[in-house]
């Protein structure tokens, strides 16, 4: 079907968002065993501890049920920065203060706020290869040119980062990129965390472009995942290498550590760039729900949100081990994956031959099989320099019930042989 003459050019580009059909299929199909979309585990959502705060939070005042602000709840961005500062070993201090801290309706809002506040039609954004689809989708209604960089087991390549920055100043493109995209802890799709030093690297090497592209280069720092990891030690932030707050924006979330449907999260941004996302937050929404805020205000104060992390923890370090291990028993030997420390995905490698996207055959007789998992070739930017790679998938361990993540598993391993891996 032809897109109207009559839409936005933001219409006419924008296709429908790959997680929306992902979702709806697992929603419409009640049978199918989804490991496609990120759902968090219902075993482990905080139901008993969120009706005790509502109680609390409504007992004796009930402006948790008014308007809030557009940057939000004054209480939780001073929680936020603390709890983030605590994290990375930093205080905070002139450079980095609560008036830094934007709350918004959970992370992805913030990701579509900073692009659209930095980023016209035309402009360049790096991002990993592969990377977070949902992002792509950004890029694509935005008309950005998401330019991927190689992804390493530790995190982005930065030779090949060196090499595309030099490729823009080369081509005479280099002033149309304003920011890099990375998803720094246990990254949707692989699993993959970026070490510290490769943090101070790429941003050294950010840097040394700056005075070509005439204007600051930025980073966004996905973190979304850094909550869940649930084995081995913390990696402090890009933020923390971003000592005078000019060049990180660090986006996170309270949503899948804690309840999904709260959908609360938050950016920790460069002071330049705060009032132009509050300006376009406002168009938006002029403020996220102020009642979810001050709950998770609540949970942080009264310490209901730290002793929550460790069950949510264990809950999905048993899931990844169930996973893992029957990826092991059912999927073929030529399937390669790395074990993952955090998060909640797989990201299977199949031999080059095989097509696991949507349109495959693999993916069709998963369906016919009843079980769901994410296309690889979603997760890469198109890209001159290299046909999209079609033999990845992205799974999922993270909302399928307990029970069938082995029976998913298995359905899918028969899948593949019965296709000749």
């Amino acid at each position: 079907m032809s897109t109207p003459h009559y839409l936005s050019s933001l219409a006419r580009r924008s296709s429908d968002p790959a997680i929306s059909w992902l979702m709806k299929l697992t929603l419409d199909q009640p049978h199918l065993i989804s490991l496609a979309a990120g759902f968090t585990d219902n075993e482990t959502l905080p139901a008993a501890e969120v009706g005790a705060l509502v109680g609390e939070l409504l007992r004796d005042d009930a402006t948790a049920l008014q308007y809030g602000s557009t940057a939000g709840d004054p209480e939780l961005r001073k929680l936020t920065l603390d709890r983030v500062c605590a994290q990375d070993g930093i205080a905070p201090g002139a450079a980095l203060a609560a008036d830094d801290v934007v709350v918004t309706n959970g992370s992805q809002q913030l990701l579509y706020l900073l692009s659209e506040v930095l980023c016209d039609a035309g402009d360049i954004v790096l991002v990993e290869d592969p990377t977070y689809f949902v992002y792509l989708g950004i890029c694509e209604a935005l008309g950005i040119d998401a330019t991927p960089v190689r992804m390493e087991p530790d995190g982005i390549a930065l030779d090949d980062l060196q090499r595309t920055l030099q490729r823009l100043k080369d081509s005479g493109a280099l002033g149309r990129l304003k920011f890099v995209y990375l998803v720094t802890y246990f990254q949707n799709p692989t699993g993959w965390t970026t070490s510290f030093e490769k943090k101070r690297e790429a941003l050294a090497i950010l840097r040394h472009y700056e005075a070509a592209a005439g204007h600051p280069l930025f980073v966004l720092e996905d973190a979304g995942y850094r909550d869940l990891r649930f084995a081995g030690p913390d990696t402090p932030s890009l933020k923390s290498l971003d000592a005078a707050n000019e060049r990180v924006a660090y986006s996170n979330t309270y949503t899948k550590p804690f309840a999904t449907g709260i959908k609360v999260g938050y950016g920790v941004l460069p002071r330049p760039l705060v009032r132009h996302v509050l300006r376009s937050k406002g168009n938006h929404d002029f403020g996220s729900a102020n009642f979810n805020q001050r709950l998770i205000a609540l949970a942080l104060r009264s310490g209901v949100y730290d002793r929550h992390l460790p069950k949510m923890q264990a809950g999905y370090r048993r899931r990844k081990e169930r996973m893992g291990g029957a990826l092991t028993k059912y999927f073929p030997p030529a399937a390669k994956w790395q074990e993952t420390s955090g998060g909640l995905y797989f990201w299977p490698e199949l031999p080059a031959s095989c097509n696991t996207s949507h349109d495959g055959a693999i993916f069709r007789a998963a369906l016919d099989a009843g079980v769901l998992y994410v296309p690889g070739d979603l997760c890469f930017a198109p890209s001159p320099l290299r046909p999209k790679p079609k033999n990845c998938m992205r799974l999922s361990f993270g909302g399928t019930p307990s029970a069938q993540i082995e029976e998913g598993i298995q359905r899918l391993g028969a899948v593949l042989r019965s296709q000749g891996m």
